[in-house]
Formats: C-alpha cells, sequence, structure tokens
C-alpha cells in the first residue's frame, strides 16, 4: 500500500481530513523494527476552536502545529504521555488531527514489548502487569487511546514533533480498511469546546478507545 503523498493533506480541510484518515494505516519504520496499526479514531481541532493548543497564539510548544500539513506534532502530557497529531490546514494557521486509537496490523509482539516496559517503569497502570498481544483483549489494548498507541508505536516528543509524514520514518499509507460505518460525536476529556462534534470513529470497531 502507497504512502499517502503530500498532496493528500494539503487538499482538504482538516475536519475533511480527519474522516478521511479513518480507515488509513500508520507506520513507523523503527531501528527496533516496524510497527503499523489502522487509524480508527481521531479528533479534529481547528484555530478558532478554544481545546486547540493553537487558539491563543503560537508558543514553543506548539510551533510545529504552524508547519505545513502532513507536519506531525507530539506533545506531552502528565510529564510523560505523548499525543501524536497530524497538522492540517494551510501553514501558518495552527490545525491539527489527533489520532486516538489504531487497530494494530504489524510488530505487535514489539508493541507489546513497548507497553510492558513502560508498566515496569510506572508510566500506567494495568489490572494485569503484561500485556500480551497474542490475546484479543491484549490485541485490543495496545493502542486503543492515544497515550498507548504513541507507546506501543515508539513514539516521541523530542524524536518525532514537527517531523514529516512524508519523508520521514513515520508515514501513514491506504486506505486499508473500507465499506465502513463513521461515528460523529464530541471530543473527550475537554473542558473547553466539549460540545463541538470533531471527534470520529469507525463503528463497531472494537479498538476505538469510548465508544
Amino acid at each position: 500500500m502507497a504512502k499517502l503523498a503530500i498532496d493528500f493533506y494539503q487538499s482538504h480541510d482538516t475536519l475533511t481530513l480527519a474522516q478521511l484518515l479513518l480507515g488509513c494505516e500508520l507506520v513507523h519504520e523503527s531501528r527496533e523494527g516496524t510497527t503499523a496499526g489502522i487509524i480508527v479514531e481521531t479528533e479534529g481541532y481547528l484555530t478558532d476552536d478554544p481545546a486547540c493548543h493553537a487558539y491563543r497564539r503560537q508558543t514553543t510548544r506548539n510551533a510545529a502545529m504552524f508547519g505545513p500539513a502532513g507536519t506531525l506534532y507530539v506533545y506531552q502530557i502528565y510529564n510523560h504521555y505523548n499525543c501524536i497529531n497530524v497538522v492540517a490546514g494551510p501553514e501558518g494557521v495552527g490545525e491539527a488531527i489527533l489520532i486516538r486509537a489504531l487497530e494494530p496490523t504489524e510488530g505487535l509482539d514489539l508493541m507489546g514489548m513497548r507497553r510492558n516496559e513502560a508498566f515496569k517503569t510506572g508510566f500506567e497502570r494495568y489490572r494485569n502487569n503484561t500485556i500480551d498481544p497474542e490475546t484479543a483483549d491484549g490485541q485490543r489494548n495496545l493502542a486503543n487511546g492515544p497515550g498507548k498507541l504513541t507507546i506501543a508505536m515508539g513514539i516521541s516528543r523530542t524524536e518525532h514533533n514537527a517531523s514529516s509524514l512524508i519523508s520521514g520514518e513515520i508515514y501513514i499509507r491506504g486506505p486499508v480498511l473500507h465499506d465502513f460505518d463513521m461515528v460523529t460525536t464530541t471530543r473527550i476529556g475537554l473542558t473547553h469546546g466539549a460540545d463541538l462534534p470533531y471527534r470520529y470513529y469507525v463503528k463497531g470497531n472494537k479498538y476505538v478507545s469510548k465508544k
């Protein structure tokens, strides 16, 4: 499946792109090996949206959001969780799409190892001490949340923020999932802009973070 070209990111407004990314496959070709997962849940963030990091002005933290469409914006929450976003819209505007959940497709053992290492260092709290990617529950929990998927995919703010989805080791290919229904609803965990219907997910997909 071919890598998405720059025209794909530049030809659509942010909310449309957030919907079109569903069913595409996020890939990371790292030194440890290749991991990949189908994008099954996204959230859009617009420049006039009070929940958007670029709502007030450009800062050192959100500078990547103001780059060209197809740039990665990776930010950190709670001092250790990373979240991956696809920059969208015209350069200089400050809009992005949060990737909230993946359906793992490649490198599941590597994903499980990374998640288990994160558990050992106290980054996450699970009922069980390990994640077994061979089990149905283990696979479902590998990347069904924005913090989980960046750990599983080996994505970090220090290495990947402001990198390009066109020329970097992280890219998107596809779409690989077809003929699905999409749910449009409100975003999760916000105090501002919580009523805006900017979250999209694949209906009936068990890897979605929250239905």
